[in-house]
């Protein structure tokens, strides 16, 4: 598989910013949507039951749903939605909270129980698709220092209805199935079971990739290494959906992880030193970033941060990296080296304007199409594998010593995702000079 487009299907230019916002403002447009085969009549759009855990500024309820709500840029085009928002479940109603105020102005009603907003209202199943968004909320830490988002919880309560009505509808859950490995693999089997399409998973392996990256068909993959500068457990599940979104299409796809080290401060180092990862990689994938770095001990303009690493070994001898550096929340930078191929191929994502809330244009999108088409544009087996590395990680973490998975070792077959990728052309009209908005604004547009 090919993980870059082909130059023939490159993205055509699109108008600048100035001529987006003057169309606007005529009440014309200069985009024409994108074509989606076989997407459902404009008559008959799919209705979506919203289920999260808050929506507040810039919380995942909101960097989502603003794109379902209006239209968005996607690779430079004035999308439609597609679908309809026509409920929505809060867990939490905090102090900050949009939801209510969002609700009325979009006439989309909000309801006491998960069941009432897939029910919107009646006393059966009346959507075709249901958005899980279980993350940020004052929820517990446990022991291992997980978050204990609702997400079984949530799925729980809306399979019930799926299964009373007796149809099963395309869902979305946000970010990784669970903090909890035996709940996620629940979640998966139950989904299976009842024919349930199930799409998860992170938005960063759609942002853009500065520079492309292009690796051969079934490349013969020997290391990686995917760096992030965020905290511990939220971002490393990102940091792994990047690397597991690209070596998945290795030769002979997804076999599964072995074993899970985690290391942090000076055992990071120490272990590069002694030739357990290629700190040559890393430094290829800052240098994405950062241009020429002479150390990754300290990124310069950062506030020092002890370093942690997760080691990964796969079932069929590929050797990952996982590696935190700095202190940045919009680092995502990659680096692989194939076997027999002494270059390094490495690249940097870049979020696009607006600190990481763009990414999630790229993921509504593909979530979108998730739900029109009912069938998920990528594995969903790429998330749980994730969600059980991460799972390892924090106990290696609290055991002090690595752990090995053997139920993490499963294959999966991958999907060329390449269609739902940001490229870039976006951020031709929406720019770093371009000042974030307040509310519900995908286009950044200044409202009166």
């Amino acid at each position: 598989m090919n993980l870059e487009m082909q130059p023939s299907s490159q993205p055509s230019p699109r108008a600048t910013r100035r001529d987006f916002l003057g169309a606007t403002a005529a009440g014309a447009s200069l985009f024409a949507l994108p074509h989606i085969a076989g997407a459902a009549p404009m008559n008959k759009r799919p209705r979506v039951a919203a289920v999260f855990t808050v929506f507040t500024y810039r919380s995942h309820g909101h960097v989502i749903l603003e794109n379902f709500l209006e239209k968005y840029l996607f690779n430079g085009k004035l999308t439609d939605p597609g679908v309809d928002v026509v409920s929505f479940y809060a867990d939490q109603l905090p102090g900050g909270d949009m939801s209510r105020d969002v609700g009325r102005k979009y006439k989309v009603p909000m309801f006491k129980t998960i069941r009432e907003a897939l029910c919107v209202g009646g006393d059966k199943l009346a959507v075709d698709a249901v958005l899980s968004i279980g993350e940020h909320g004052d929820y517990p830490t446990n022991a291992l220092g997980q978050r204990e988002y609702p997400r079984k919880r949530f799925f729980d309560e809306i399979v019930a209805v799926m299964r009373d009505a007796k149809r099963f509808v395309p869902l979305f859950n946000d970010k990784h199935l669970s903090y909890r490995w035996d709940e996620a693999k629940a979640m998966y089997d139950e989904a299976r079971r009842l024919g349930i399409p199930l799409m998860a998973g992170s938005s960063v392996p759609l942002a853009q990739r500065r520079p492309p990256l292009g690796l051969p068909a079934g490349a013969e993959m020997a290391e990686a290494v995917s760096v992030h500068g965020g905290p511990l457990e939220s971002y490393d599940f990102h940091a792994l959906e990047v690397l597991q979104s690209i070596v998945e299409s290795r030769q002979g796809g997804e076999t599964g992880v072995s074993r899970v080290e985690f290391l942090q401060g000076d055992a990071v180092w120490q272990a590069a030193r002694g030739g357990r990862w290629s700190l040559d990689l890393a430094q290829a994938a800052m240098n994405r970033e950062r241009g020429d770095l002479k150390t990754l001990t300290t990124i310069p303009g950062e506030q020092e941060h002890a370093p942690h690493a997760l080691l990964l070994t796969f079932k069929d001898g590929l050797r990952a990296t996982i590696l935190k550096v700095g202190r940045s929340d919009i680092r995502w930078n990659f680096a692989c080296r194939l076997n027999g191929d002494a270059k390094i191929h490495s690249t940097a994502y870049y979020v696009g304007p607006w600190h990481n809330r763009n990414l999630f244009k790229a993921l509504s999108h593909a979530i979108q199409h998730h739900f029109i088409h009912g069938k998920a544009p990528y594995p969903v087996e790429r998330t749980l594998l994730v969600t059980g590395v991460l799972e390892a990680a924090m106990r290696a973490r609290q055991a002090g010593e690595p752990v090995a998975t053997p139920e993490l070792e499963f294959d999966y077959a991958p999907i060329d995702f390449t269609a739902m990728r940001e490229m870039g052309e976006s951020w031709k009209i929406i720019t770093e000079k371009t000042p974030q908005p307040p509310g519900v604004n995908p286009l950044g547009i200044q409202k009166k």
